[in-house]
């Protein structure tokens, strides 16, 4: 029944804002902080995911980093993505804000995606802001560095010690505000800013729909609250509202 009183929440209120966290992507096998076993029981996140670290430490950071890439290779997009995908192509989605890193969202066919947290699709320069493809940055391990300036390159995405990026950040706040209802998705919401976005939805007089594996802040004033699986849900969620699953094949160029 909660999925069909999500259906009637899409469709009351399309197009929609998803909002996505690591709950979405542990389905495809990528491990977050709390993940049992994972490569984040081996390395302290202060001491490798940190900018100070990077500065410090760029060798062990970089050696961190060429264990999360081979995690993620892999990796392959899960129903949850491929849902959201077609949920978009149908117009009920506006966008998808995520968490993530791993650009599995556009690999499923997402197109109007911001990640607020970057993406390990690139690397950076950490002093004139180059950016190049992270398969250059990984073939110049163990020490990348930059192929303009020569400094260090740093992976592309937020590191702690980090502000998010202005305009990521900015249309994430604005989607946010303008969003008849803001479904969020395997976020716990806890990390902030990104955690603030639903009173930007409720401020608006938009709603607030959460599909989570365990509870968040923002229960208390979501429209429905589901706790269980994204991918899962997510498939219901077309089912609910008439879709057929689509044949079409998945972009590749991440």
């Amino acid at each position: 029944m909660s999925v069909h009183r999500l259906a009637e929440l899409v469709r009351e209120r399309r197009p929609c804002v998803v909002l996505t966290g690591a709950g979405i992507s542990t389905e495809s096998g990528i491990p977050d902080f709390r993940t049992a076993g994972g490569i984040w029981e081996q390395y302290d996140p202060s001491e490798v995911a940190n900018i100070d670290a990077l500065r410090r430490e760029p060798v062990k950071v970089w050696e961190f980093y060429a264990l999360r890439l081979d995690a993620l290779a892999g990796a392959e997009p899960n129903d949850g993505h491929g849902a959201l995908a077609e949920l978009e192509e149908q117009g009920c989605i506006r966008a998808v804000v995520t968490q993530n890193v791993d650009g599995l969202h556009q690999r499923a066919g997402s197109r109007e995606v911001v990640e607020v947290h970057g993406s390990l699709r690139e690397a950076e320069c950490i002093h004139c802001g180059v950016r190049v493809p992270m398969e250059d940055a990984v073939g110049l391990l163990p020490l990348p560095s930059c192929p303009e300036c020569g400094e260090i390159l740093k992976p592309g995405v937020v590191m702690f010690g980090e502000l998010l990026p202005a305009h990521a950040i900015e249309r994430a706040q604005a989607l946010a505000a303008e969003a008849g209802l803001l479904l969020v998705v395997g976020s716990s919401l806890e990390v902030h800013p990104v955690a603030a976005l639903p009173g930007e939805t409720l401020a608006g007089g938009g709603a607030l729909a959460i599909v989570n594996r365990g509870g968040t802040p923002w229960d208390s004033r979501a429209e429905l609250v589901i706790d269980a699986a994204a991918g899962e849900t997510l498939r219901g969620l077309t089912a609910a509202l008439g879709m057929v699953g689509s044949d079409r094949p998945r972009r590749s160029d991440g």
